[in-house]
């Protein structure tokens, strides 16, 4: 098996090479993501192996890589751009081309120079570059910015070439998906449509989310009962109708503890709730990741993977994105069936709604 993934692998880089030989010395991105990369999908399917797969995106994201490095005079963004962005992808720019990181962690790599706008310093290959810092390419040079974190949100400007991971999970796209079903906002931020997908969730945001889930938003926001709770700053009449309906009690003692950070086990308890699985007061928390994985929720290797990373808004967007299409505990239905019959979205714009997002997992 391995052999033939190497040989594949191969097969793909060469093709390229040839494709870019015949046609044009400029191997575009467009290419990749439609004759290219369509020819070679199928292939992968072939090899029922995750493996296989893995060292296929390896090879497909080191081609996008070197497509995006040919091409960088084939757009330009003449005043800054935002792009949201996943881990692993990279963007590559000339001499001239600025960039300035509004999230996340992102790395460059030039042979040449590269310079610190906001301090006025020269920076080395392989540097982390600092957020909110605008960073211009010098002269005779090609960098290429990577991002290193999970999701990351970059202002740029000028000549550029986009090289987008096979390999990783595409959160952003998972957040646009739920935006479309009405399942998940933005705040003020001012970039990344708000998304903040770099934070670690708070409870009084997980609360939200778990009401739209149970597409009840509107009655919580029809909500005139007073709220029982002291530390409450915003979304009265969410917290006011979760406690109404024995959704969420609190700790007891006034607070619902709105502002602190929730974690992955007590999300997934909240979304074992909508689904059935689950009540207040009823099951232990601590094992709502083990269950969720028992119940065919998450998988074992999403259990595994979200538990050894930070918790952050991304994963709040995963857990709920893959929650979609679990069946409900009587049986009868998935989320997204219920969820189209409670008139939270429509069949539409759930086909809309998967399109948008890839099929690769955590774990």
């Amino acid at each position: 098996m391995k052999r033939r993934v190497l040989a594949l692998s191969l097969l793909l880089v060469l093709a390229l090479g040839a494709a870019a030989a015949a046609d044009d010395p400029l191997v575009t991105l467009s290419y990749l993501k439609g004759q290219f990369t369509e020819a070679f999908a199928g292939k992968v399917e072939d090899l029922g192996d995750r493996e296989g797969a893995a060292v296929y995106n390896s090879a497909l994201d080191q081609a996008a890589l070197a497509a995006a490095e040919a091409s960088v005079y084939q757009n330009l963004a003449e005043q800054p751009t935002e792009a949201s962005l996943k881990q692993g992808d990279v963007v590559a720019g000339p001499t001239g081309f600025a960039l300035l990181p509004l999230s996340g962690s992102v790395t460059v790599s030039f042979d040449g120079a590269v310079v610190d706008v906001t301090d006025g310093t020269e920076i080395r290959s392989g540097s982390v570059l600092t957020a909110q810092h605008r960073y211009l390419v010098a002269e005779d040079t090609l960098a290429t910015f990577t991002v290193t974190s999970q999701t990351a949100v970059v202002q740029y400007e000028g000549y550029h070439a986009f090289a987008r991971s096979a390999s990783t999970v595409d959160y952003v796209a998972m957040a646009d998906a739920l935006k479309l079903l009405n399942l998940f906002q933005g705040s003020d931020t001012g970039y990344g449509n708000g998304y903040n997908l770099e934070q670690y969730p708070t409870r009084m945001q997980a609360l939200v989310m778990f009401i739209r889930v149970l597409g009840e938003e509107e009655e919580a926001l029809a909500c005139t009962s007073p709220c029982p709770f002291t530390d409450i700053t915003w979304g009265h009449s969410y917290a006011a109708y979760a406690y109404e309906k024995g959704y969420a009690v609190g700790y007891g003692d006034g607070r619902f503890g709105a502002g602190n950070t929730v974690d992955a086990t007590s999300y997934m308890e909240f979304l074992l709730r909508a689904m059935g699985y689950s009540k207040a007061g009823v099951d232990d928390w601590s094992t709502a990741m083990e269950r969720a994985a028992d119940l065919g929720v998450i998988t074992a290797g999403e259990r595994d993977a979200i538990a050894s990373m930070p918790f952050h808004r991304a994963q709040v967007v995963y857990l709920s994105y893959r929650s979609l299409e679990a069946t409900l505990s009587d049986g009868s239905t998935s989320l997204s069936d219920q969820l189209i019959r409670s008139g939270v979205f429509t069949s539409a714009q759930l086909t809309r709604a998967r399109d948008l997002v890839s099929d690769v997992r955590l774990g």
